[in-house]
């Protein structure tokens, strides 16, 4: 009884009979081609192969996967992506060389025989027979190509792999009857030109192109003679005759080919001896596949629209259907990432925040009026080493982000005064604010329900000497906790949420805002992109566009190329222009002299508000120009650290403050993305000021003023973090010149709110609910 070989092959005389009976039922095609009458004796072999009437007529013949190309807004490439590193040429861009090295070792005969050659059949047969084992094999070049669209049908799915290369004889029979068909309607030329599209080179490449770039980083049009000879030997056993990692392996056997070339007269017996003395001269260009390998700190932006293209309808309609466009690949995507402030963004993220810190921040940049996002980057580079991650900080959970974004403390406000005014409050429009005081209860919601304090939770400015009364202007810049949550009370939840709905401002988790009134501090968890996005629309005097990643793709199909529809830009109208132009004076203040004038652009007109949350575990600022709008947060991925004497980007922090840390990293991105750039203006109108009472005491006590020497102005923004939002801890007087940012705080009942946690799988989520 013959025995297998270990590992689980079989014995050379199983080897040989299996052979010997394909081989047979080769002939028996080959009869049936030249004698119809006889073509089905021997076909069904004990029900173990379909008729060969019964194989379907045309054979599936699915685009080579290639690579993806994505650029950016100006057609420079980011990075490729791709399933498959290959690049589909034509035969006119294959050198001479690799062309006829490829058919004197695999098919010499290639071009004097049809689908099958009888007589490369009858040679093997009888070699083999002399030698005990498959010594030689049997198939054409177009029976190779067709078992190749096999394997790239099946794409990654090892079960469909497996059975399209199963030596079995139906399979064999199937593939017989294709190269029938594929040399009937291709020809010689297009066959041998798709066969070196399709066949795998080792090292991540397929095709020629690609293993012509990753063995010598040339084209593969410019191969010589010998580099042809060691591809072309590469192709029977990729993982044997690797050069990279046995170079001695691989050079005998493109000598090998070398002497196949010279036996069948392509060269010359000397110029076959002659490369043989050469070195396989390798130039080797690693595989650079995925984002990870984004050039310009673009991985997460990469990774973003790598994301767009899999979520969005248009790309397909089912998840299905995307994916597999996507790992088909062959695309050139260009994208609305712009270099320049691309390279200002990472460059003020390294000025101002190491790798290494305990922190982490992130910056993006979106063009008002049209959405496009400009800019996205972070301070921990994309990986999985030390102080590296995957999580794109920017984004929201299903485009690869955090669980649950992260509490945005005070810049929430300005969407609270956005909705007072669209209701009609002017921008004049003052409250009591005092110190201290009971939420206001009972609020109107949308749902006509009325929110109401039973549980007598209260709100606190930063300290005692903070009280009103207040107008807008002064409480904006000053960023007054109990003004915001007076208008809250004033005007009513329900105009608050209609606002946040235009500006599509979501929590992280793609779930809407909770109706409470506490969101005026900024409880919930926000990406950066979302309140870019949502900033810009004060620019674009209220008009909302949602954010693009995506200008154009093309696919490359063959020698086609062909358009594919992109996601575009939905602008609406959010607000009125006047409203807008009234909010951007406001946050025009904030920069001039409130929170964050360590925020303020000094070449052209800006505006933007500061937040920072709970026990300092977040902060923020988001600000823009009529031309460019960013968003700004600095804190921990897993919401444990509070940003209390701190070390960040080397430089001791005795309290973080949203202008202090993100103001200067907003203040450097914007200025370098737009540097060269017009410097339009705002529209602003005409507030008048609420008098001077206590200018003297409170002229200094903007937030963000610490420096080395402790000068703190002390004010805090106040805006908690995890669920309650910053709420149950009282604020501590900053530096010499003023109090700190301020930490609302205000007496909670034990049970008023459910859950404190910080969980979610990747740290970020703010957990539990609200009553």
């Amino acid at each position: 009884m013959a025995k297998k070989r270990s590992g689980g092959g079989l014995s050379p005389t199983q080897q040989a009979a299996k052979f010997l009976g394909v081989s047979v039922l080769a002939g028996a095609v080959m009869a049936g081609i030249a004698l119809p009458a006889v073509g089905a004796l021997g076909l069904a072999a004990k029900g173990t192969v379909e008729g060969f009437d019964e194989i379907p007529a045309n054979m599936k013949t699915p685009p080579l996967s290639q690579r993806t190309t994505i650029l950016d807004a100006q057609g420079d490439t980011l990075a490729t992506v791709y399933s498959r590193d290959r690049t589909v040429v034509e035969l006119k861009d294959i050198s001479p060389y690799m062309q006829k090295a490829i058919i004197a070792i695999e098919d010499a005969r290639f071009y004097q025989h049809g689908a099958i050659d009888l007589k490369g059949v009858l040679r093997a047969l009888n070699k083999n027979a002399q030698s005990g084992e498959v010594a030689e094999g049997a198939s054409t070049l177009t029976q190779q190509y067709v078992k190749n669209v096999f394997v790239e049908e099946a794409g990654d799915d090892p079960t469909k792999v497996a059975q399209a290369t199963q030596q079995t004889l139906g399979r064999k029979i199937k593939e017989l009857k294709y190269a029938i068909q594929v040399e009937e309607e291709l020809g010689k030329k297009k066959i041998l030109e798709n066969y070196l599209n399709i066949t795998f080179f080792g090292q991540q490449a397929y095709g020629v192109e690609a293993a012509s770039q990753r063995y010598f980083s040339k084209h593969a049009k410019d191969l010589n003679l010998e580099e042809a000879a060691l591809l072309a030997g590469i192709v029977q056993s990729p993982s044997r005759y690797d050069p990279v990692n046995d170079e001695a392996e691989a050079t005998k056997r493109r000598n090998v080919v070398l002497q196949r070339m010279a036996d069948v007269g392509d060269i010359s017996q000397a110029d076959a001896d002659q490369a043989k003395k050469k070195p396989l001269g390798l130039d080797v260009s690693r595989p650079k596949n995925g984002c990870i390998t984004a050039v310009k700190g673009a991985s997460f932006f990469c990774k973003y629209v790598e994301k767009v293209f899999l979520n969005d309808p248009v790309f397909g309609e089912t998840k299905e259907e995307r994916a597999k466009l996507w790992f088909q690949g062959g695309l050139t995507i260009r994208t609305t990432l712009d270099p320049q402030a691309q390279e200002s963004v990472q460059d003020s993220l390294s000025d101002h925040v190491d790798q290494s810190d305990s922190v982490a921040a992130a910056v993006t940049l979106v063009e008002p009026g049209t959405g496009k996002i400009l800019g996205m980057g972070q301070s921990k580079p994309f990986g999985y080493g030390d102080n590296e991650t995957e999580i794109n900080y920017s984004v929201g959970h299903d485009m690869g982000g955090s669980n649950y974004g992260f509490p945005t403390g005070s810049t929430f406000k300005p969407f609270v005064a956005a909705a007072a005014l669209e209701e009609g409050r002017p921008p004049t429009q003052e409250y009591s604010s005092p110190y201290d005081m009971e939420y206001p209860s009972p609020v109107q919601t949308c749902d006509g329900k009325p929110w109401v304090n039973t549980e007598r939770a209260r709100v606190e400015n930063e300290d005692e000497s903070e009280v009103g009364p207040y107008r807008l202007k002064e409480a904006m810049a000053k960023s007054v906790n109990t003004y915001f949550v007076q208008m809250i009370s004033d005007i009513g939840l329900c105009p608050v949420m209609k606002m946040t709905d235009a500006l599509d401002v979501v929590q992280g988790n793609g779930e809407k805002l909770p109706e409470v009134p506490a969101i005026s501090l900024g409880s919930r968890g926000i990406t950066p992109l979302t309140m870019a996005t949502a900033y810009a629309a004060f620019a674009a005097r209220g008009m909302y566009c949602t954010p693009i990643a995506i200008e154009s793709i093309t696919q490359k199909i063959g020698d086609q190329q062909k358009s594919l529809a992109v996601p575009k830009s939905t602008c609406s109208r959010a607000m009125s222009e006047k409203t807008a132009d009234t909010v951007n004076t406001l946050l025009r203040g904030v920069v001039d002299s409130g929170t964050g004038q360590q925020a303020g652009l000094t070449s052209r007109e800006s505006a933007g508000k500061t937040g920072t949350t709970d026990e300092r575990r977040n902060a923020w600022f988001v600000g823009y120009t009529p031309n460019l709008a960013g968003a700004v947060w600095v804190g921990s991925d897993t919401q444990q650290v509070k940003m209390v004497d701190i070390t960040i980007g080397g430089r001791w922090h005795s309290k973080v403050y949203g202008g202090e840390v993100p103001g200067p990293i907003w203040r450097d991105a914007m200025t370098g993305a737009l540097a060269d750039k017009e410097a339009p203006s705002f529209s602003l109108v005409d507030i008048p000021d609420g008098g001077d009472r206590d200018r003297d005491r409170d002229r200094d006590r903007g937030e963000d003023r610490d420096d080395d020497n402790g000068n703190g102005d002390g004010r805090g923004d106040g805006n908690g973090g995890g669920l309650i939002a910053g709420l149950t801890t009282g604020g501590t007087t900053g530096g010499t010149t003023g109090g700190a940012e301020p930490e609302p705080s205000f007496s909670i009942p034990e049970g008023w709110f459910q859950g404190n946690g910080n969980g979610g799988s990747n740290g970020n989520g703010n957990g539990g609910n609200w009553p």
